[in-house]
């Protein structure tokens, strides 16, 4: 099961939101050493950040991505209390999703 996490900080009069989502981002070309067998490609495709229900970044990933990807945006019309939503699937049709507050600890 992956985690997702989000954390969001005041950045120069803007919000910047920053997404952390627990992954293991398989190319499908690395050799299991105990194995040697070829470990299937497993990748984040698509993760969507809304604010208050709006879209504000659609993301198209690929296996270029580094294991647990870290993104941020910054955002300059969100305030304390909007809600940030975060959502995901994967080359297996895995989904995970987390909310999180602007301004909240």
């Amino acid at each position: 099961m992956s985690l997702t996490k989000i954390k969001t900080r005041p950045k120069d009069g803007a919000t910047e939101i920053l997404v952390l989502v627990n992954h293991p981002m398989e190319t499908g070309l690395r050799v299991d050493a105990k194995t040697k067998e070829k470990i299937p490609a497993h990748w984040v495709q698509k993760l969507t950040i809304e604010l208050n229900g709006k879209t504000v970044a659609d993301v198209d990933m690929g296996v270029a991505i580094s294991k647990d990807p870290l993104l941020a945006i910054v955002v300059k019309s969100a305030k304390n209390g909007d809600k940030v939503k975060v959502s995901w699937s994967d080359n297996k049709g895995e989904k995970g999703d987390a909310d999180a507050t602007v301004g909240a600890a």
